[in-house]
């Protein structure tokens, strides 16, 4: 995945002090906190984390934690220098965010544990070894590709074509494992519910205007927001493009809807990153990995944001809970 060429001075400077290692005190333990880029929803899997934790007595203000917070807004070498700095310092954990962050930590260290949140499976994020077992250091919480099943066929049902073929927008980054994969999986879905896919790929955030633009250009009748990283970052963007030309957006993700999108079923995000801190905690109270595996998101929802039903006139099932 490319993204920024250059990165400002500043910025530079920032990620120094950021990366500076806080003068551990005895007895504590220091979690390594990495996330790949900066993002509204993406942050709430931060502050479940951080819950489970406190929830356990793993507190930064009673001073029973240690957090190191690091985020490489986006930035390859940014985030394996981050990685890297955890490593070298020996945390006694790493907390990955999103799958670029899991996969750079499972790259940079076997015997560090790391519990990863808002990422798919070992075998999706293709970390699986010659006899096709996942890292031993990886646990956390992952998510497969099961529940778009149900998050692309309320579309069809919601906006009720009548006759002609519904068509379906969608840009995706050929980079991202999950993206590639979630897109051949909707092709797969909808060729069983007459309805066509239209989709162009992007390669970076800054890109997303222009390739937004052109795939309204193509008479889609809703967008679907994939499970990408590119579309997390630059869903405002996505959201303005798609209301002037009044066109829906559907999503797989239950925190893109209360940016904008008009539905979802999936992940609470916050809840992502509390299930994972819950395994965390567990880790810290004994130092032992026994009974720890990476395990499958358990909370997820059916959500509406009840603006965007109104400005589409989409009348939503009453199984869908609005979101606040």
């Amino acid at each position: 995945m490319k993204f920024f060429k250059y990165i400002p001075i500043a910025f530079i400077l920032v990620l120094a002090v950021s990366c500076k290692p806080k003068t551990k005190a005895v007895n504590i333990p220091v979690v390594g906190f990495v996330d790949a880029f900066e993002d509204a929803t993406i942050g709430q899997a931060r502050t479940g984390f951080t819950d489970a934790l406190k929830k356990n007595g793993f507190s930064e203000e009673k001073k029973t934690v240690q957090i190191e917070y690091s985020n490489a807004q986006g930035d390859i070498p940014t985030l394996t220098q981050i990685v890297n700095h955890f490593v070298s310092e020996n945390v006694d954990l790493l907390a990955t965010c999103t799958t670029l962050s899991t996969v750079t930590a499972l790259q940079k260290t076997k015997t560090i544990p790391v519990f990863a949140m808002v990422s798919p499976t070992a075998e999706r994020m293709k970390v699986l070894d010659a006899s096709g077992k996942g890292p031993a250091n990886l646990f956390g919480v992952a998510e497969e590709l099961n529940y778009i099943d149900t998050s692309f066929s309320i579309i069809p049902k919601l906006l009720k074509p009548k006759g002609a073929k519904l068509v379906i927008g969608m840009i995706y980054n050929q980079s991202e494992p999950q993206s590639a994969d979630a897109l051949a999986r909707i092709k797969a879905l909808a060729q069983k519910q007459n309805v066509t896919i239209v989709a162009l790929p992007v390669n970076t955030s800054a890109d997303a205007q222009l390739v937004t633009q052109s795939l309204l250009n193509k008479n889609i009748d809703a967008f679907f927001a994939n499970p990408d990283n590119t579309v997390f970052a630059s869903f405002e963007t996505i959201l303005k493009n798609c209301n002037q030309k009044n066109v829906p957006i559907f999503t797989s993700e239950a925190g893109l809807v209360q940016r904008g999108a008009v539905a979802a079923f999936g992940a609470d995000i916050y809840q992502w990153g509390y299930q994972a801190g819950l395994q965390a905690a567990q880790y810290l109270k004994t130092h032992k990995t026994d009974g720890l595996k990476s395990e499958m998101v358990k909370v997820r929802k059916r959500v509406y944001n009840a603006a965007a039903a109104k400005k589409y006139n989409i009348t939503i099932p009453s199984n869908f809970e609005a979101v606040k």
